[in-house]
């Protein structure tokens, strides 16, 4: 009987050793869902016009648009939800969405003109479906982040609008 006893009282002990640790980290995982909550990342602005910079899929693999066609500007325009490229000859156009530092470029509509140099057209179409993330530097530079670490459009805040 005293056996029995024993052995209650310490399964007894037991169970309120192991309730009072449970509870203690459902507090402990409020607190870090709690500090999780506050770490999160403001949707990054990029509203406006920017001059398309550098478009880059390697080291040995990217479209410079000013040198490719001196002169001309091409340019990406992030208005309320829509963003609307143009470049040398062609435009591109469709919906967007930002969260936090992410990015979600929609399918949208792209006019199909022949041009004499189409390296930054077929450039655009090939990187657009893999932008997931954004890097803004100093308000004025604009990283769109694509597929791996290296693929990226590189953007410069326009001072005038064309």
């Amino acid at each position: 009987m005293k056996l029995q006893m024993k052995s209650v009282l310490a399964a007894a002990a037991m169970a309120a050793v192991i309730a009072s640790s449970c509870s203690g980290k459902k507090e402990n995982n409020t607190a870090t869902t709690d500090k999780t909550t506050q770490d999160v990342v403001a949707d990054a602005d990029i509203r406006g016009q920017w001059y398309i910079e550098n478009i880059v899929f390697s080291d040995s693999d990217y479209v410079r648009p000013d040198e490719t066609l001196p002169g001309v500007r091409q340019y990406i325009v992030f208005e309320d939800s829509t963003y609307f490229i143009q470049t040398n000859c062609n435009t591109v156009s469709g919906p967007y969405a930002v969260k936090g530092d992410s990015i979600t470029l929609g399918d949208g509509a792209m006019t199909e003109m022949a041009c004499d140099n189409m390296k930054v057209e077929d450039a655009i179409r090939r990187i657009l479906p893999g932008i997931s993330t954004i890097d803004v530097q100093n308000d004025s530079v604009v990283r769109l982040n694509g597929a791996t670490p290296v693929e990226c459009i590189l953007l410069r805040k326009a001072t005038e609008k064309k």
